[in-house]
């Protein structure tokens, strides 16, 4: 009976089954009609070998649905964590890298004590770094989780390790990004973990740089902070005291200019309120204000101006 009913599958199949199915055949050890394309190797290393053997004929689909039977059907084969980061390093060939670092992740959620880890965690840190440099994703019809990738891929590089030598330069890479997003208070506490959580490293001072600018930035929202401006010229002037010699400072000295610059343009304007309002002696303190603690400013000529006409006013 049994014989009868395979005959009439495979008459079937071979009838109306040909354009859906290249080729069927009968397997006597499971009773049952079998495509080989979906069928695995008899051994996990065998499956492995056949899979990359595509890889080197650059033969990416076939190789990638190769790899995926194999996770399949051995997940716990040591060839499954190889399948998994050969997976990643396809996506990277075709140019995917977003796809890629979701394919390393994996290895390092399902197979932890895998001996690739850390290598894995300098690629992903890798792809990160590209998309914070402006890498632009494929248009595969997908949509990502977030506006800039490098948040996420140096959020998980620094989770992957939180105290590896990647963490402390991920840190900060990660506040970087986040500034440009301009999601300053953001920034401003991912630099602060620099500081606190990697205080000996090479980026700790730089963090703290980055700080006084993040503070800057707030201060030049759509209406003048004078009290984060404040603050910002202050982590700044501290910045230059702690670090003489450094690069940054010199970047820091001409922020502690810019901030002098706008300070000088506020109490100047209130001064003009004040002169509007006519309330002379008022704006002659401001005015004297901006001559006395801004005198390189391009604000300073003017009020030393507008000081000398109120006098000849009274």
């Amino acid at each position: 009976m049994k014989t009868k009913i395979a005959t009439l599958f495979l008459l079937f199949f071979c009838l109306f089954g040909t354009q859906a199915y290249p080729y069927w055949i009968w397997n006597p050890k499971t009773g049952t009609l079998v495509n080989p394309k979906y069928e695995v190797k008899p051994t996990p290393k065998d499956q492995f070998e056949f899979a990359k053997s595509f890889i080197a004929e650059k033969k990416y689909p076939e190789a990638k649905r190769e790899l995926k039977k194999l996770l399949k059907a051995y997940p716990k084969s040591f060839e499954a964590s190889e399948s998994q980061y050969l997976l990643g390093k396809i996506e990277e060939t075709l140019g995917n890298p977003y796809e890629a670092y979701q394919a390393y992740q994996k290895v390092i959620d399902k197979y932890p004590f895998s001996e690739r880890i850390q290598e894995i965690n300098e690629l992903e840190y890798n792809i990160g770094e590209k998309f914070m440099l402006g890498e632009k994703r494929k248009a595969l019809g997908m949509v990502l989780p977030v506006e800039n990738p490098a948040v996420e891929i140096f959020s998980k590089v620094i989770e992957n390790s939180t105290y590896g030598p990647l963490a402390p330069k991920a840190q900060y890479k990660l506040a970087l990004v986040l500034k440009s997003l301009l999601r300053y208070y953001e920034s401003e506490e991912a630099f602060n973990k620099v500081i606190s959580n990697y205080p000996t490293s090479e980026w700790a001072d730089a963090a703290k740089f980055q700080i006084a600018a993040v503070r800057a930035a707030t201060s030049r929202g759509p209406q003048y902070d004078q009290g984060a401006a404040g603050e910002a010229k202050q982590k700044f002037e501290d910045f230059v005291r702690e670090h003489p010699d450094a690069i940054l400072s010199k970047e820091a000295e001409k922020n502690i200019e810019l901030l002098n610059e706008k300070e000088a343009e506020s109490s100047y304007n209130i001064a003009r309120f004040y002169e509007k309002q006519k309330q002379i002696n008022a704006a002659q303190v401001y005015y004297q204000n901006v001559i006395d603690n801004y005198p390189n400013s391009n604000w300073a000529a003017k009020a030393l101006s507008k000081m000398q006409a109120l006098e000849k006013k009274k």
